[in-house]
């Protein structure tokens, strides 16, 4: 099982507006639009929760592709998992981990997959594909941070910082 680790660490004092970014479906459609990810089913909106389902479709190296995926943990606002019910992979689990440290927020993501078609798959991640999906995580979360730091989130959340 391949793994990918990222820390991103965001200037913002509430943890609460960075959790609920990583979760919004809307911001998600934002930072991936290179993708052109949609949701097409299950959560198409707002924030996703506990044991909710939302399917993307979207162009990943050149295919079009449906992947639908689960919320199985979920402890707000410092951590959420979620895992892959049909697609491409042959398994994955996304974990989300934040805290708030001084006036940061900091964020560790653990994404572990499983891709399918055995040794291929394994010739895949070495030469493509763990780096694709290190680089899709990265663009996400420079979104994420661009939106919680610069007061844009507003826009996404719909609601007001106290």
């Amino acid at each position: 099982m391949a793994k990918i680790e990222l820390e991103t660490i965001i200037n913002i004092n509430d943890i609460t507006i960075v959790f609920d970014l990583i979760r919004s479906i809307d911001l998600h459609k934002i930072s991936t639009e290179k993708s052109k990810e949609e949701a097409i089913a299950g959560r198409t909106s707002g924030l996703i929760k506990l044991s909710e389902t939302v399917t993307w479709r979207a162009k990943h190296l050149g295919f079009t592709q449906e992947l639908t995926s689960i919320i199985t943990d979920f402890e707000s606002p410092f951590f959420f998992a979620d895992e892959m019910v049909k697609g491409a992979f042959k398994s994955f689990r996304h974990e989300h981990y934040l805290h708030q440290k001084d006036n940061r927020v900091i964020v560790k993501d653990i994404f572990k997959y499983e891709s399918p078609l055995g040794f291929l798959g394994k010739i895949a991640d070495f030469l493509f594909l763990k780096r694709y999906m290190h680089h899709f995580l990265l663009e996400r979360n420079i979104v994420i941070k661009e939106y919680a730091e610069s007061g844009k989130w507003k826009e996404v959340l719909k609601r007001k910082l106290f």
